[in-house]
C-alpha cells in the first residue's frame, strides 16, 4: 500500500493501522510519487488529509494516470476533496463552520468499505476539516452522511474508488481499523 503524504499531522498513523493488519505500506511524497515508473506491485493507494484545499486555483495533486490504473484508491479528508475535483464534483470552503471533533455517521448505503463498521444504524467518527463536498462526482454514490456532511464516505465501486471525509486512523474514530481492513483485503484483496 502506497500512502500519499498530503501533510496530515496523522499520516503515519495511517501506516501505523496498516501494518498492524499484517500488510506492508509506505509513506511517500507527492515528489516521490511522480518518480515512479511501474505500478505493478502497489495493490491500492491511500491519499491522506492535510492542511490544503482544493478550492484554491493551484493545489497539491496526483498525476491522472494514476486513476486510470484500476489500483484501488481510498482518500481521506483532503483525500476525498481531492478525488471530488478529479472527477468534476464540486468542494466549498466552510469558512464560518469547520467541523472538528466527534461527529456521528449515519449509513445511507452498503459498501464493502464500510462491511461490519456500523455497531448501529450511526457511528461515532472523529472529524477535522474545513471544506466540504457539495456535489458528487458523476458515477459516485453517497454510502454515509454526517448533520453537517452530506458526502461523507463516497465511492465509485466500478474505479475502485473510494472518499471519506473523517480520519479512521485516529483512535477517536470508533472501528476505525475496519474501514482499513476492509479496504485491504475486500477491495484491494492483498493477502497479509
Amino acid at each position: 500500500i502506497v500512502i500519499i503524504d498530503f501533510g496530515s499531522q496523522v499520516t503515519k498513523l495511517i501506516a501505523r493501522r496498516i501494518r498492524d493488519l499484517g500488510v506492508f505500506s509506505e509513506i511517500i511524497t507527492i515528489n516521490d510519487l511522480h518518480k515512479i515508473n511501474n505500478y505493478n506491485g502497489i495493490k491500492g493507494i491511500i491519499l491522506s488529509g492535510g492542511p490544503s484545499t482544493v478550492t484554491k486555483k493551484k493545489f497539491l495533486s496526483i498525476p491522472k494516470e494514476i486513476l486510470s490504473k484500476k489500483i484501488p484508491i481510498l482518500g481521506i479528508c483532503y483525500g476525498l476533496q481531492l478525488i471530488t475535483k478529479l472527477f468534476g464534483g464540486s468542494i466549498k470552503s466552510l469558512k464560518t463552520k469547520r467541523e472538528f471533533g466527534r461527529a456521528t455517521l449515519f449509513k445511507k448505503n452498503q459498501s464493502l468499505l464500510i462491511k461490519n463498521f456500523f455497531n448501529t444504524k450511526n457511528q461515532s467518527v472523529w472529524m477535522s476539516h474545513q471544506d466540504a463536498v457539495t456535489k458528487t462526482p458523476k458515477g459516485f454514490k453517497i454510502i454515509a452522511s454526517t448533520k453537517e456532511s452530506k458526502f461523507t464516505i463516497i465511492e465509485n465501486t466500478q474505479r475502485k474508488i473510494y472518499g471519506i471525509q473523517f480520519h479512521p486512523e485516529v483512535t477517536h474514530t470508533e472501528n476505525g481499523k475496519i474501514i482499513f481492513k476492509n479496504f485491504l483485503f475486500s477491495i484491494c484483496k492483498i493477502k497479509k
